[in-house]
């Protein structure tokens, strides 16, 4: 994609900082693949990654979803099947299910368990984990009110959490959504890991911010007009 992807970097300004209405403008203008390209906010955060008192993990129910609808597997069993099952879920998982995924199977996007389904699944740590998809109570996905968990997921709920570096990636819509969709996501995203900073950091939480699309050039955000956006 080399000579198209020079094409569009030249109409980024080198060593500007965005407001954010200007980006979202820009990007969509950028936008240039055949595909409906997803708008990616990548974040820099002022945290040291090997402190676990410093890590992120946390969720945003972003309020215009990501342009897709999420395939969830429920562990869950007794009455709590049916509730599963009358919410949406796709799939009812089991010790068959288990076996399953530790065998390749990952036909879902998210995974929701009751608290007594746990110790089943607590193998599976080793797969769902790097992939930020096992459940885990500080994201709302072990919980007794399945209903509401997979309802929420279906409405657009993310999962926000820091990599090894300290940094945060997450998807806000579709280049196709407006623009004030995708910047009410985008705050709603902001908001949420602000909100999750931890007390033992000190001075600016986030260092930088860029936004892109999937095939596009990253746009550097002003930060600081960025959070007063949200007050």
């Amino acid at each position: 994609m080399g000579k198209r992807y020079d094409a569009l970097l030249s109409k980024v300004e080198k060593g500007k900082n965005y407001e954010i209405d200007e980006a979202l403008n820009l990007i969509k203008e950028l936008a240039s693949a055949k595909f409906d390209e997803s708008v990616e906010v990548h974040i820099k955060l002022n945290i040291d990654p090997k402190k676990t008192d410093q890590t992120i993990r946390t969720s945003v129910l972003l309020p215009n979803g990501i342009g897709k609808t999420k395939k969830v597997l429920a562990f869950v069993k007794g009455e709590k099947v049916q509730e599963a099952q009358n919410a949406g879920a796709d799939y009812i998982g089991d010790q068959e299910t288990v076996e399953k995924i530790l065998k390749g199977w990952m036909d879902f996007d998210s995974v929701i368990a009751t608290p007594d389904m746990m110790p089943m699944i607590s193998k599976l740590g080793k797969v769902l984990g790097p992939r930020g998809l096992m459940p885990n109570a500080k994201t709302g996905t072990v919980t007794m009110d399945v209903e509401r968990a997979i309802k929420e997921i279906k409405m657009g709920k993310i999962e926000i959490k820091t990599d090894k570096l300290g940094n945060i990636h997450s998807v806000i819509g579709k280049v196709s959504f407006d623009k004030d969709k995708l910047k009410e996501n985008f705050l709603a995203l902001i908001d949420a890991i602000m909100k999750a900073k931890p007390s033992s950091v000190k001075g600016q939480f986030i260092k930088s911010i860029y936004i892109a699309t999937t095939m596009g050039p990253a746009l550097k955000l002003d930060v600081v007009k960025v959070l007063n956006s949200l007050t």
